[in-house]
């Protein structure tokens, strides 16, 4: 809600009003009609006749209006008719930096009323300019283009967006990808989207493996390495996301331990680890693949953690389903100092408490029951 000022319009400037936008010879004369100010009071200052179209009149007749250091209102009228038949009318507000501050004050609260005194019907937007350029034609272009922009995203709204069109372009296509595999031939780096097909048939039986997330295709030097895991010829292997190339490429690969697993998580950037752990469980030897998702908190960028989480269920659904290998485990962990012997045999054997404690059955207030009751006995005389 705006403050009003109280200052009202002359009878000289509202019977230029009615002339200026009454039909008959003098319909159409007037291009700009300029408003100041003065004496407390609403009053006619100058005044422009159309000479050609509204953008050719534009800058001769309203940029001699402005001075460096005075507000002013200025209606300026286009070419274009309302649904009345009417012309319709631009509101120029022109309020200079340098201007005093008590007079900028002045006119922005006066701004409703002069409105409301010409018309607001007739008037189709409203432009506000605190130097000459804003209140040109270039500075109205560019005022059109801003009202006609979309809303300014923040990064990580910018990064959003860019993952959901990911997402739509890459879903649905885990089925042709794993016909790469299968004929030991690497995937395209960016393959079109395919959309699988859906079947109408819908039952109490019916059951749909779908996987959601983003699908890049794995690189074939990583496929490679994979399979020598799962044959038992390496025990560590490390992925990472090339984000240019929207691939899954290899990052390392070797034969090592437990003890030398931490040192190979980067502190600075999220990786995928497949890690064979090799250990004995009540007396049976065995050997797990444990899938690790590093992931760093707030040391990458917005985008890697929402990548890294959008292809994760996608790689994990390729390596099972494609390369065959059965992931005993999944993991996250921050920090690779986590990856300790005993995190990991807790994580794939939980320890199990055979201890269960019974019940017990909550004691009544102490102290707190009152006397006790007489209770009189079947033989018992009565008084």
């Amino acid at each position: 809600m705006s403050h009003q000022t109280g200052i009202l319009a002359t009878d000289e400037l509202r019977d230029f009003f009615a002339a200026s936008k009454k039909g008959g010879a003098n319909e159409g004369r007037y291009r700009a009609i300029k408003v100041s100010i003065e004496n407390e009071t609403l009053v006619l200052s100058d005044s422009g006749l159309a000479d050609g179209t509204f953008e050719e009149d534009w800058d001769s007749i309203v940029l001699p209006m402005l001075e460096e250091k005075q507000p002013c209102y200025i209606f300026y009228r286009l070419d274009s008719r309302e649904s009345h038949g009417g012309f319709e009318w631009l509101f120029l507000a022109y309020s200079p930096d340098h201007a005093h501050i008590r007079e900028k004050m002045t006119y922005a609260a006066t701004r409703a009323t002069l409105k409301k005194e010409f018309g607001q019907g007739q008037i189709k937007e409203e432009v506000f300019g605190t130097a000459p350029e804003d209140i040109s034609l270039a500075g109205y272009h560019k005022h059109l283009q801003a009202q006609n922009a979309p809303a300014p995203l923040t990064e990580a709204e910018e990064e959003l967006k860019y993952i959901k069109q990911q997402e739509l372009q890459m879903s649905c296509i885990q089925d042709s990808r794993f016909s790469y595999y299968n004929r030991g031939m690497p995937p395209p780096v960016a393959p079109r989207p395919r959309t699988r097909g859906v079947s109408t048939h819908i039952h109490v039986e019916t059951r749909q493996q779908t996987v959601q997330g983003v699908a890049f295709p794995i690189a074939q030097a990583a496929v490679a390495k994979l399979q020598q895991l799962k044959e038992g010829q390496i025990s560590y292997v490390r992925l990472e996301l090339d984000m240019d190339r929207e691939t899954i490429e290899l990052s390392g690969a070797e034969d090592i331990t437990v003890q030398a697993l931490p040192q190979r998580v980067p502190e600075d950037h999220p990786r995928y680890h497949f890690f064979v752990f090799k250990h004995t469980h009540e007396g049976d030897y065995q050997e797990s693949v444990v899938f690790i998702y590093s992931m760093p908190g707030y040391k990458c960028s917005i985008k890697e953690r929402m990548l890294y989480s959008s292809c994760k269920a996608p790689l994990l659904d390729q390596t099972e389903h494609s390369l065959g290998i059965t992931v005993s485990k999944k993991v996250e962990i921050d920090d690779g100092a986590e990856l300790t012997e005993e995190f990991l045999m807790d994580e794939l054997h939980p320890k199990k408490n055979a201890y269960r404690e019974k019940f017990a059955r909550p004691q009544g207030p102490a102290g707190k029951r009152g006397p006790r009751r007489m209770i009189r006995g079947a033989n018992t005389p009565s008084s």
